[in-house]
């Protein structure tokens, strides 16, 4: 099957650039694998269940986003515990500590990436064992020695 997508000049002179370094046959090759990772990743974020702990990472440019980003946050501030947040120029990288169901995180991850001035979004899950409650486990591991 045929199709035809709009993407940046500059993203798509960086893709090429890097599925000729690594060797591969054709851009479509590079495009089926850039696909089926995306695929991969998004299906693991949509089965897992739960309370868990994770770390959203983004990256956004500051001047574009940033109302909305503040309103998203105070949205989902009973699962938000803290945020780091680092400056580059116009850019921002900013990091999301969260706790509690995870479709309510999943939901989160999903408007983060709606927005147009955001450039990647990162989600790590770490799932307690199954007799542990996310505040069991978070006392668990965070304790002082």
């Amino acid at each position: 099957m045929r199709t035809s997508l709009n993407i940046p000049e500059e993203i798509v002179d960086s893709f090429d650039e890097t599925w000729q370094e690594q060797g591969l046959e054709s851009r479509s090759r590079a495009g089926r694998e850039a696909i089926q990772e995306y695929i991969e990743r998004h299906t693991s974020l949509r089965q897992i269940g739960g309370e868990v702990i994770a770390t959203i990472s983004f990256d956004y440019e500051h001047t574009l986003v940033i109302g909305e980003l503040h309103t998203v946050q105070h949205e989902y501030s009973d699962v938000i515990a803290t945020t780091h947040h680092m400056h580059h120029g116009e850019w921002c990288l900013e990091t999301i500590f969260c706790s509690g169901p995870a479709d309510q995180i999943r939901t989160l991850v999903y408007k983060l990436r709606d927005f147009d001035a955001v450039g990647r979004v990162n989600v790590t899950f770490l799932q307690p064992a199954a007799n542990d409650s996310v505040e069991e486990f978070r006392n668990q591991n965070h304790e002082p020695e």
